[in-house]
């Protein structure tokens, strides 16, 4: 979000243009907060129930918390669905098509940001001068340009022409440059050479227009399933991001599971702690949301360096919720209250 506000504030953004890349955004930002959404909702209505004195009502009366897990199952389920197409189809689109809408605009950019005889710096880093320009050709005479984004190297170009390309299946504008110099120096001023070319091209990517989008090789989050397999099925040595794209792929089925055991969680553990009112229920499902997310971060950190297997890995957080189930679920039916939160709820009530 820093980044759009940046974009909107320094490149003139227009706000309708930036509404679309948030829509682009939305299914990742939801599937990132589903689990904690339906873990708080179902705590949250569960507690309510305890606190009511409505959960053992129903208990005198010969139901059992298991008799009540049904509508929770068909919600967890809804929810289960609902990640499963976040994670295959809405995410993957949503994240290309964010790259393919800032690549647009940067297209623009390139062609709107230079003008004649004006030191102009349409992309952050890179100033051009020109004598003259052709926004239909795209086309320079006399080109003066200095790259700034090499933090140890400032480079000057000076050519006699220059043309400027796109590479949309790279997401890459080139700057090709005709009959020029290149001059490099050392921004410590230590050493410096010379280069006279005939054809030189520069090119300005993604990471360049956005850091937060590096990398020229399409992010395996933006793959489909058939793109991610047919990436698993060279040797291993060929693309070094196999453990990151298989990681994704077990991610896409492993964090919908995440889902639904996230919303079997909340009915025990709502119905177990009685002390409190609903904001301990948020506070409860946040913590352990936020337990679940770390260690989600942590081993998928540790999955794509290669250390631990992706297929090992990305499923030790869905065992930690499948454990936490039945553990709250065993607690439940034997109904013991859950100590350790029942006395910091008493102390907080007598402070």
């Amino acid at each position: 979000m820093l980044n759009l506000a940046e974009w909107m504030i320094n490149h003139g953004i227009h706000p309708f243009q930036l509404a679309k890349m948030i829509v682009s955004l939305l299914p990742g930002m939801i599937l990132f907060a589903l689990p904690a959404v339906l873990l708080m909702a179902v705590f949250v209505a569960f507690h309510r129930l305890s606190n009511d004195n409505e959960l053992q009502a129903m208990k005198s009366s010969g139901i059992s918390l298991y008799q009540m897990l049904p509508s929770v199952v068909m919600v967890s389920l809804a929810g289960f669905l609902v990640g499963l197409f976040l994670s295959s189809s809405a995410g993957p689109w949503g994240r290309k098509s964010f790259k393919d809408f800032v690549f647009t605009i940067a297209q623009s950019r390139a062609d709107l940001g230079i003008q004649e005889r004006i030191f102009s710096e349409p992309f952050k880093g890179i100033t051009f001068y020109v004598s003259n320009f052709d926004p239909q050709e795209r086309a320079m005479r006399d080109v003066f340009l200095v790259d700034r984004r090499d933090p140890a190297m400032t480079t000057t170009i000076v050519a006699r022409e220059g043309r400027i390309d796109s590479r949309e299946d790279l997401r890459l504008i080139t700057v090709r440059f005709h009959e020029g110099t290149i001059f490099a120096v050392d921004k410590k001023q230590e050493e410096g050479r010379t280069i006279t070319f005939s054809t030189y091209d520069l090119g300005i990517g993604l990471d360049d227009i956005m850091p937060a989008l590096a990398g020229r090789e399409k992010d395996p989050k933006e793959m489909s399933f058939d793109e991610l397999r047919n990436a698993l099925k060279g040797p291993p040595r060929q693309d070094r991001r196999q453990p990151e794209i298989l990681l994704e792929l077990m991610e896409r089925f492993s964090i919908p599971i995440a889902v639904l055991l996230m919303g079997l969680i909340g009915a025990p553990l709502g119905a177990q702690l009685r002390a409190g009112g609903r904001l301990v229920g948020i506070v409860v499902s946040l913590v352990i949301f936020l337990f679940y997310y770390l260690l989600l971060v942590g081993v998928r950190n540790i999955g794509e360096t290669g250390f631990l297997s992706p297929v090992v890995g990305c499923w030790l957080p869905v065992l930690f919720l499948l454990g936490a189930c039945l553990y709250l679920m065993k607690r439940s039916e034997k109904e013991k209250s859950m100590d350790f939160f029942e006395h910091l709820l008493r102390v907080r009530d007598h402070a």
